[in-house]
């Protein structure tokens, strides 16, 4: 286990809106030079961004906004139908540059820290998601470095199964899949994107077989019910 996060307070903080409680995760990266130069960042209000902790390389963790309150990561951004991400969420900043790998005591401190945040807010693991899944248009993080199959192992996210069957292979079955996952209903393109990066970052070129199979899985097992989020 971790010691307890240091308390490091952001003024970039507000109320959950709506009455909203967490029901997500978001991960992720800082595309910054260090933990330090993010933390300044973080908790400058002159840029308005925030986010409930940060993980150093070397597994440092500091929480920057209580859980209770709507830090400001996920910008504008939709999961599941619904909007305002950041009232509905838990965001977690890894210290990354976007090009190399995660730290393994990055990550074994992030392993240690989850389990205590969706314990405590009833988060499931298909609800752990990336900054690009929530936000595809605009982001890219935590990339494709980021190891979610790690993740999946120990019950804090998901991964396609092995046995996923692709049935009809096109875009259309592509898109209605992610729709069912929790993707926003965007640019095709960037979904596809966006969904590679976290479950085929190997993956390249037009819509294959192997995606739609991956989605089509994904969307069986964990579907999203939108019509409750969109009330």
């Amino acid at each position: 286990m971790i010691p307890n996060p240091i308390w490091h307070e952001s003024p970039n903080h507000g109320e959950r809106r709506g009455g909203t409680t967490p029901t997500l995760i978001v991960l992720h990266y800082t595309a910054m030079r260090s933990a330090e130069a993010a933390l300044r960042r973080l908790c400058d209000p002159d840029y308005e961004v925030s986010s409930h902790y940060l993980i150093g390389r070397c597994g440092r963790t500091w929480q920057l906004v209580s859980e209770e309150r709507r830090a400001w990561h996920a910008g504008h951004s939709h999961w599941a139908g619904a909007p305002d991400v950041n009232s509905r969420s838990i965001g977690i900043e890894l210290d990354n540059d976007g090009r190399s790998p995660f730290t393994e005591p990055l990550m074994r401190s992030l392993e240690a820290l989850m389990p205590g945040i969706m314990q405590r807010w009833n988060i499931k693991p298909e609800s752990v998601i990336a900054h690009s899944d929530c936000a595809p248009v605009r982001k890219c993080d935590p990339g494709r470095r980021f190891d979610w199959k790690r993740l999946a192992h120990q019950g804090l996210s998901v991964w396609p199964g092995l046995d996923a069957a692709a049935g009809e292979a096109g875009p259309a079955r592509f898109r209605a899949d992610a729709i069912r996952f929790g993707y926003p209903d965007e640019e095709p393109s960037l979904v596809l994107d966006a969904f590679r990066q976290r479950f085929q970052p190997w993956a390249d070129g037009p819509l294959k077989t192997a995606d739609v199979a991956a989605m089509a899985d994904l969307a069986a097992r964990y579907p999203v019910d939108r019509d409750a989020n969109e009330a």
